[in-house]
């Protein structure tokens, strides 16, 4: 093996602990309270190695969400892209973005101890990126008669708003009822999206 392909190999599992170490910390003591320290302390690593990856905790929550975000984003639209009724559009894209976070228990955890701050990340690249996604398939249901005509962003925003608010709290919940959470906002967005 050589010392290039074994160099690149503990690169990657250097920022693997980070990433692992931060989410960890996020959820235990949340993101206000966490420091580069407390991360670094998590992991077998030098105090400085941090910085070699990362310039900043905020950083490392970027990371974070940016790797469950585009395995979210990627279900959601394959859930909303086959739907052929308006139901089928909202609660596909809802069931799948709450199936994935049902299976990353970590994610949905990171999310509901770090509240206020997953809010004043909205219109960050991640969650920001999944608005953007939303709005450009409503403006492609629009276009097909799927859904009667709308501002899309404005209904993208309250869509993704919505769902990110009742996520968060149905992770302090033991046992969240995550069909009832598609349930809910399905009938309440399916409303305002039907053709009249």
């Amino acid at each position: 093996m050589s010392a290039i392909g074994r160099r690149e190999r503990t690169k990657a599992a250097n920022r693997e602990a980070i990433l692992t170490a931060g989410r960890d910390v996020f959820v235990e003591t949340g993101f206000d309270n966490a420091s580069v320290r407390d991360i670094i302390r998590r992991t077998s690593l030098a105090s400085g190695t941090f910085y070699n990856y990362f310039p900043d905790k905020e950083a490392v929550l970027h990371e974070i969400l940016a790797e469950a975000t585009e395995e979210i984003r990627v279900r959601v639209h394959a859930a909303r892209r086959d739907a052929t009724t308006v139901e089928e559009f909202v609660a596909g894209g809802l069931r799948a973005y709450v199936e994935y976070l049902d299976g990353d228990r970590a994610t949905l955890a990171l999310m509901s101890r770090n509240a206020g701050t997953m809010r004043a990340m909205f219109d960050s690249g991640s969650i920001g990126a999944g608005v953007e996604d939303l709005k450009t398939d409503l403006d492609a249901a629009m276009a097909a008669g799927l859904v009667r005509p709308h501002d899309t962003g404005l209904m993208a925003a309250a869509m993704v708003g919505a769902a990110v608010e009742v996520t968060i709290r149905l992770g302090d919940e033991e046992r969240p009822d995550l069909e009832g959470a598609v349930e809910l906002l399905t009938s309440v967005f399916v409303a305002g999206l039907e053709p009249r």
